[in-house]
């Protein structure tokens, strides 16, 4: 099965890599045009296909492995509860802004303003706490030798 994943990776950075030659020798004016959309697609197909099988995989291996060790969903619903309460937080926490932001579809609601600010305010509270775990740990473990 290593040996596949391995064959398949291969296969696939090797066709990243033709589609980012073709893209860059066509030029960014060519591009953004729209007259070589037929150099993009493919490349965008190709991570759809990738994000899709990633995803499913992920899928898989979680359903399993709660499947063969049932003592770990407990864990793995404290983690997803915890996960929706930093979210739940960022919502309440952020507030939506009065001002007119201009989007391509018009003008972004309080609603829309209030989505982005909670959004930016989870990734904050997730890097703080990667962070501190990160520190508690190199600190425990310089303590422990």
């Amino acid at each position: 099965m290593h040996r596949i994943l391995k064959i398949v990776a291969a296969v696939i950075g090797v066709l990243g890599i033709i589609f980012l030659v073709r893209i860059i020798s066509a030029g960014d004016d060519v591009i953004k045009s729209g007259e070589e959309a037929g150099l993009v697609d493919p490349m965008a197909y190709t991570a759809y296909a990738i994000l899709i099988a990633v995803v499913a995989a992920v899928v898989f291996f979680i359903f399993r492995n709660i499947m063969i060790n049932p003592s770990g969903l407990k864990n793995t619903l404290i983690g997803v509860g915890a996960f929706a309460l930093v979210l739940i937080v960022s919502y309440v926490v952020s507030g939506g802004d009065t001002r007119a932001y201009k989007l391509q579809d018009g003008i972004a609601t309080e609603g829309q303003s209030q989505m982005v600010g909670a959004g930016l305010t989870a990734f904050y509270i997730l890097l703080a706490v990667a962070a501190v775990s990160m520190i508690f740990s190199g600190v425990k473990k310089i303590l422990s030798k």
